[in-house]
């Protein structure tokens, strides 16, 4: 005898679900488009700190868009995983596919109406758009290709906001930003490899974990390199940061190699106190340094 049908979750129930499904959790990561407000030493002009926090704002539901959309592409996959076909609203049915692209479609309507205010952030966001798609639906199982695409997305942040203020962004921020996101990008796979194994991600059967730390540390390496060029180029006042920078990727290698996080870069940040704690004296320092006269 089968059993009964579950009922319907209560309309609070849907709540939560919801939240899960635009993870704004994750929206920590648009905290890199207000790089080049803090590094122009601009954040103290009213005129430029709402252009700034709306580019931001206008990426997290960008970053809701392509959550809604990975997760309607992964449905099948999540329904056999042993947590996610729990935590994802989707494979869960906790919301409907014609719910889910009602909202997708609300988000792509109220950043369609921002292009009136910020058109080129929009369209920055519209390459992302069509970035993560293209990765959605084929990219992210070639390897190499997959951590580039998903190290894209950070840049496209910088450079968004960078837009907002009408500023041009060096080079060397636009270098270090997609060597600290390679980096990010490969302790995900990485950390995916050895929890899950192959089954977790077809593509993960083309890597290997000494392969992977080989990327990391690479990233790493020219995170660091690249980040003091920046710093002695363009803004010497914020060599007392550098040390910060260099805690913060030895704090987070630690978090992945001991602790078993990485998977999710935003939780793992999330959940140690020294992360949190360097990165806000960092942020601290460089108000410091660049705070105007």
């Amino acid at each position: 005898m089968s059993d009964p049908p579950s009922p319907a979750p209560a309309p609070l129930a849907r709540v939560p679900a919801l939240f899960a499904l635009l993870r704004p959790r994750q929206w920590i990561k648009n905290g890199f488009v207000l790089a080049p407000l803090l590094f122009s030493g601009e954040f103290l002009d009213r005129s430029a700190i709402g252009p700034a926090v709306l580019a931001a704002l206008l990426f997290c539901l960008g970053a809701s868009a392509v959550y809604i959309v990975n997760d309607w592409r992964d449905i099948a996959r999540d329904q056999l995983h042993p947590t996610k076909r729990f935590t994802r609203p989707l494979a869960s049915g906790a919301i409907t596919k014609s719910a889910a692209g009602l909202i997708l479609l609300f988000l792509y309507a109220l950043l369609t109406a921002a292009a009136w205010v910020l058109p080129g952030v929009v369209a920055t966001i519209g390459v992302y758009l069509l970035v993560n798609i293209a990765y959605s639906f084929g990219l992210k199982n070639v390897p190499v290709v997959d951590i580039f695409l998903i190290a894209s997305g950070f840049v496209l942040r910088v450079y968004a906001g960078a837009l907002a203020l009408a500023l041009p962004v060096s080079e060397w921020m636009f270098v270090t930003t997609l060597c600290l996101a390679l980096y990010l990008a490969a302790v995900k796979r990485r950390q995916e490899l050895a929890r899950a194994g192959t089954e977790g991600r077809e593509v993960l059967g083309r890597y290997s974990i000494r392969l992977i730390d080989r990327y990391a540390e690479t990233a790493a390496t020219g995170t660091l390199v690249f980040y003091s060029l920046f710093v002695m180029a363009s803004r010497p006042e914020l060599i007392i940061t550098i040390p910060l920078v260099l805690f913060g990727l030895f704090r987070y290698w630690y978090v992945v190699e001991t602790l078993g996080g990485g998977e999710s870069p935003t939780d793992a940040l999330l959940a140690d106190v020294p992360l949190i704690a360097v990165i806000g004296l960092w942020v601290a320092a460089c108000l410091w340094a660049l705070w105007p006269a």
